[in-house]
């Protein structure tokens, strides 16, 4: 089967990219593409956070990205063919500190049907590198920046339509840190929302098909996150243990929906609003984070048990969008008991 063409996207409309480019998907199905479902999970592990920063002094560092397209397991009986950053969803968390310099080198993958780039809400600079890694099926492209500004930034494609290739799995999240760091904590996770939109409905066996007319009307039919419904929960639920402090790295790769995160039985200790590092706010029930937006949150476990991560518009879960963390350690009756002891009966 041939590749598809570049001139229009998906279902015959056009559109134009930066540099003029744009593709046509229609008559695509069934092309095996550069993976396959029985490969590597969709899902990043949300415990897969770089350590630390430890030193004191600006840097360079190294990011090498690869545009992969794959066909994976989206849920139980059904598969998708999706557009990734090093293979899962969502792409690698990078790490930097103020004042550091990135470096980023990406390769579209020569199996890619269409072209990529990259754009990092971190740059201070045009379109983000989005037009200096625009890249065909088989270019490798690079630029620079630096980090002027410490905080929790999304990236994504940025190759039209946007939208299209974020839906399909094109993003992820770059800290920088501050020159005196952030609090120490016991665990770091990654956690990222997405919507996908397809043709047939949730539940539905075998490889699905996207929908660009769904996707433009903003009606997704999965929620997922890190990539998958069920990512987190049977396949890399988060883990911790009573008595330790966790960080949640959340950020909503979208495209278009607003997130309410929230964790069932928890209350946040400190919340880093909007992504920011420079000031938090503390006991805090669900937090608002938009598309392209982020947040930290940090929480401590007093209590053992399955504590279910969602988005707080509750009809989303039946959609696929809920995850767990498994927290194991001693009760603790004085903080949560399930039942009350009974009591003694009075003496006649």
């Amino acid at each position: 089967m041939m590749k598809p063409l570049l001139g229009k996207t998906p279902l015959g409309k056009t559109l134009l990219g930066t540099a003029g480019a744009a593709l046509i998907l229609t008559g695509m199905a069934g092309w095996a593409g550069a993976a396959s479902a029985e490969e590597v999970s969709i899902t990043r592990d949300p415990a897969e956070v770089p350590a630390p920063i430890t030193r004191t002094e600006p840097a360079t560092i190294q990011v090498t990205l690869e545009t992969i397209e794959r066909v994976a397991e989206l849920n139980d009986g059904s598969t998708y063919r999706y557009w990734t950053f090093n293979n899962q969803v969502p792409g690698p968390m990078i790490r930097a500190r103020v004042g550091d310099t990135i470096e980023v080198t990406m390769t579209n993958n020569e199996e890619s049907w269409l072209q990529h780039n990259v754009d990092f809400h971190a740059v201070t600079g045009p379109g983000g590198g989005a037009e200096a890694t625009l890249a065909m099926p088989g270019e490798t492209k690079s630029f620079s920046f630096k980090a002027m500004k410490p905080g929790l930034y999304v990236y994504h494609c940025a190759t039209p339509t946007v939208a299209q290739h974020i839906a399909n799995g094109m993003y992820g999240m770059i800290l920088v840190e501050p020159e005196e760091g952030l609090p120490e904590v016991d665990r770091e996770f990654y956690v990222m929302q997405g919507e996908l939109y397809t043709v047939e409905p949730i539940g539905t066996k075998g490889e699905l098909t996207e929908s660009y007319d769904r996707l433009i009307d903003e009606l997704p039919t999965h929620y997922v996150f890190n990539g998958k419904v069920g990512g987190l929960t049977k396949d890399k639920p988060l883990q911790a243990k009573v008595g330790e402090t966790a960080r949640i790295y959340f950020g909503v790769g979208g495209p278009n929906k607003t997130s309410s995160f929230h964790v069932i039985g928890e209350i946040f200790d400190k919340v880093y609003d909007m992504g920011g590092v420079k000031a938090h706010t503390e006991d805090i029930q669900t937090v608002t984070v938009a598309p392209g937006g982020a947040t930290i949150t940090d929480l401590s476990f007093e209590v053992p048990g399955t504590y279910v991560i969602v988005d707080h518009a509750l009809s989303r879960v039946e959609k696929g969008l809920a995850g767990h963390i498994k927290v194991e350690g001693e009760e603790n009756p004085e903080i949560f008991r399930e039942s009350l002891p009974q009591k003694q009966a009075m003496a006649e």
